[in-house]
């Protein structure tokens, strides 16, 4: 599913998904600048970069686990791409504890060391299997206690992720923006290397 900004804020107003958003979302409005350059979302690649891509996505997601290594080499070749995580735990509790654990170690330096481990896993996951894997990078607790003593400034952004994808019209994860283009699902390499290419072609 491919959308232009304008086409997918229009789906989102009249999509009947209104008492899925989440508390204070009504607040909010769905602007390119609060998509693309949130400020408290982890950027991975060029912070300067020319083409921004952003991810809506779960730990637990197998769309995302499987694409995952294609976005890590697309970034890794092109060298001018801002990869923006947005973190939407839609698979339950575990979701929520590794998306906790993941911003919290943002806090600590070690954000995309603590993804990259939670991302390897296979199949569904336990909180306490959360913990073990995000251990292996910063141990789980000081991570929920970074998360803790942030927790405003994390929840407020996962409000905001969860806010947008619904509004956008996600029907799960993964769903990407690549600057004002919506792809709603996995891309393969082609798809995404085609989607920038397009953006600097203008």
């Amino acid at each position: 599913m491919r959308l232009t900004r304008r086409e997918s804020l229009a789906l989102g107003a009249g999509a009947g998904l209104i008492g899925l958003l989440p508390r204070g979302a009504a607040a909010q409005e769905l602007t390119v600048e609060a998509v693309l350059r949130d400020p408290d979302a982890p950027v991975l690649g060029n912070p300067e970069g020319d083409v921004t891509v952003v991810e809506y996505f779960d730990y637990q997601c197998p769309y995302c686990k499987a694409m995952h290594p294609v976005l890590k080499d697309v970034l890794a070749e092109d060298g001018n791409l801002r990869l923006v995580m947005k973190d939407w735990p839609i698979f339950g509790a575990p979701s929520v504890r590794a998306s906790q654990l993941a911003l919290g170690a943002h806090g600590l330096g070690a954000y995309e060391a603590a993804m990259e481990a939670l991302m390897t896993t296979q199949g569904r996951l336990s909180q306490r299997q959360v913990d073990a894997v995000v251990s292996g990078v910063v141990p789980a607790k000081e991570a929920l206690r970074a998360y803790r003593r942030n927790r405003k400034t994390w929840d407020g952004l996962m409000e905001r992720n969860a806010y947008q994808a619904i509004a956008l019209g996600f029907r799960g994860t993964p769903g990407f923006a690549v600057e004002t283009v919506i792809y709603d699902g996995a891309l393969d390499r082609e798809m995404l290397k085609a989607a920038i290419a397009e953006v600097r072609r203008g």
